[in-house]
């Protein structure tokens, strides 16, 4: 094993004591299953047996299982604010729009009325000038118009906010759906356009069979014209920067002028333009494609941004093709989950702020404070190491490690949402408002510097992130509890959960992407071409571990669209197993339920990844995800690190264990 730079002993975990518990639930194995066969099955298997998939859900696992605890802890905050009436502030903002979201008997008595002034404007196009300036207006909507502006980090200059330009207009899950040949994605295609026939039938349009047709045949157009999900993970194939006049020469049926006016953007800023091929196809579009299927798609876009606000036939048409068969969902969930988890993804902060005083203690934020630390010392000591790597590569990627911006918990500035005006009693109003202030505030960000504190994640999320722009990993408090942290349990199954989540993130700042950016959070090649082809071999071991995985019924994952997260995987796994061991101090843990401190560790991390899908979100999530499936983020990895091999006693032949010539390694 490489040594580790030593850790200070304020920063060192120590609960590996005697009379600790160990963390770990026997009753999650699958003994008749052998270790070294398939760990992700014997570490998990009699779990994901006793927990069938919830008939409201797509897939069942820890991951949910704690976003359901987390979903309850947000309803009881939301119901006692919503019946309090004397709740102020973001408590009675909160409130007031949970309450909105609750009361169906409001949103079933206001119909479609909550519409009619859109449609109305839609109706009244007759000349192209008519269409862009009703595409302008939508400017100050959420995704609504083909292409629109946001605030983007400058990739030279990552300090400076300037105009970015996204595609969109797609209505499927990705460009793929458009094209693909095989069976499902024809069904899925045909029920596409039955799903588009019948929201527009119940906006009462007269000719909804041909409009399904219409849009059908639209965004077919837009997306031979989109980057493929592979392509997009390559951050050069998005970065085309211009300036003003040269997005309107690239454009020049839409009117960005007053576009940027409308969002009180400077036309001096540059901007980046992330799919030029798609503004040419958008461009084509307002030139040759006729008005009236304009107008149909836009009733479509319209209906569908929509229908989940709406009554319940909107509701239920909505559920039954973006859920049940695109995910394979049979049952919608209660309405308190629906109205939870609206008012976390409209008012995320404002609603965090309260989960984070009630369920977020200061403790914990030191704790994770403590291992990150640990885990950034052992990735240091991986690249002091790392042979391959020369002097020039591996200062630059010290450095780069060095200005790493852990973010724990919750954001150290909240965001002001007193501009937002919640009517209770008006849920569509309500969320509406919320856009048209989002959208505001981040048009504002364009032209100044980059506020590097604020967080594109809720606090109550599961979930962590990496930011390229930032340098920055991100761990909300909805994740710091048990089974990824334990305040009570043995260091070893903190490292191997939390802690490879802490090394996953960390990892991201050097996977395909995120090695495209320097210290500063600037797209800039800082690899001599020597150790760039050095990388690129390592990442190729994972693309082609990933393309021979048949995952069943001869499906695969596609290895250079899980590249990155399966390089995080391994290299967080690698890195908190080091972290580990190095917290010991020289000691072996203690054996505990029979189970020694490495094997705590591996079964910990296995843990995480108990989860089970129904079919249809497994296709989904092989088309469009760039995360491998639960079983293969544990066994893949695991395939590839001696460490495990050596803590189950795992033998070349083992079904665990990859020939040593394949097994893959980052650093």
């Amino acid at each position: 094993m490489k040594k580790l730079a030593a850790f200070s002993l304020a920063t060192v975990l120590c609960l590996a004591q005697s009379g600790a518990r160990s963390g770990i639930d026997r009753s999650m194995f699958d003994t008749s299953c052998k270790p070294c066969d398939d760990f992700w099955r014997y570490a998990t298997g009699a779990w994901v047996d006793q927990h069938p998939i919830p008939a409201d859900r797509p897939r069942w696992g820890k991951f949910d299982e704690l976003a359901e605890a987390n979903l309850e802890r947000l309803r009881n905050i939301l119901e006692a604010a919503a019946n309090d009436r004397n709740a102020a502030g973001d408590r009675g903002r909160v409130g007031d729009y949970y309450a909105s979201c609750m009361d169906t008997a409001a949103i079933e008595a206001a119909g479609v009325k909550p519409l009619q002034p859109m449609l109305d404007r839609i109706a009244a196009i007759r000349a192209r000038a008519d269409l862009v300036a009703l595409l302008v207006s939508l400017e100050l909507e959420d995704g609504l118009a083909p292409a629109r502006i946001i605030d983007v980090s400058d990739p030279q200059n990552a300090d400076q906010v300037i105009v970015g330009v996204t595609a969109g207009g797609l209505s499927l899950p990705d460009r793929d759906y458009y094209f693909r040949d095989d069976t499902r994605s024809k069904t899925i295609r045909d029920e596409f356009a039955l799903h588009v026939e019948k929201l527009l039938q119940l906006l009462g349009d007269p000719r909804a069979d041909s409009s399904a047709k219409a849009v059908m045949e639209f965004e077919t157009t837009l997306a031979n014209a989109t980057l493929s999900n592979v392509a997009r993970r390559d951050p050069y194939n998005r970065i085309h920067k211009t300036n003003f006049a040269g997005l309107a020469l690239l454009t020049p049926a839409y009117d960005w002028a007053a576009a940027f006016d409308l969002l009180k953007v400077p036309r001096t800023v540059a901007v980046n333009v992330s799919e030029p091929e798609f503004l040419k196809a958008f461009n084509r579009q307002l030139q040759d494609a006729p008005v009236e299927t304009w107008k149909a798609w836009l009733r479509w876009r319209v209906a569908r941004a929509r229908a989940q606000y709406l009554p319940k036939a909107f509701y239920d048409e909505w559920f039954h093709f973006e859920r049940t068969v695109l995910s394979g969902v049979s049952q919608q969930s209660p309405r308190w989950k629906v109205c939870v988890a609206s008012a976390d993804g409209t008012l995320g902060e404002a609603l965090g702020r309260l989960y984070v005083e009630k369920h977020f203690p200061a403790e914990a934020r030191r704790r994770m404070q403590q291992m990150v630390e640990n885990l950034r010392a052992a990735l240091s000591e991986e690249l002091k190491s790392a042979e391959w790597l020369t002097p020039e590569t591996r200062a630059n990627a010290l450095r780069k490690l060095a200005t790493f911006d852990p973010r724990i918990g919750f954001p150290v500035k909240w965001r002001d949402y007193s501009a937002v005006q919640v009517t209770r009693g008006n849920y569509l109003a309500s969320r509406e408002a919320a856009i048209l202030e989002d959208r505001k505030h981040a048009a504002a960000k364009i032209g100044k510097k980059l506020d590097r504190t604020e967080w594109s994640m809720t606090p109550p999320t599961v979930n962590a992130y990496y930011t390229s722009s930032r340098n920055s990993i991100t761990f909300p408090a909805g994740i710091l509890q048990p089974p990824f942290f334990d305040m009570d349990a043995d260091d070893a199954v903190n490292y191997g959960a939390i802690g490879v989540v802490i090394g996953h993130e960390m990892g991201h700042g050097f996977d395909d992407q995120g090695s495209k950016f320097d210290a500063d959070g600037n797209l800039k090649n800082w690899w001599t071409d020597q150790d760039r082809t050095e990388f690129d071999a390592r990442a190729a071991c994972i693309v082609k571990q990933f393309d021979s995985i048949d995952v069943g019924d001869g499906m695969r994952h596609t290895g250079k669209l899980v590249t990155g997260e399966a390089m995080g995987d391994l290299g967080g796994a690698t890195l908190a197993y080091k972290a580990y061991r190095k917290s010991l101090n020289g000691r072996e843990a203690p054996v505990l339920d029979g189970l020694t401190g490495d094997q705590r560790f591996f079964l910990a991390y296995a843990r995480v990844w108990a989860a089970a899908q129904k079919p249809e979100a497994v296709r989904r999530q092989l088309a469009t995800d760039p995360h491998p499936l639960a079983k293969y983020r544990t066994n893949a990895t695991l395939q590839n690190m001696p460490e495990f091999h050596k803590a189950f006693t795992c033998k070349q032949g083992d079904a665990m264990v990859r020939p040593p010539a394949e097994q893959c390694r980052l650093w």
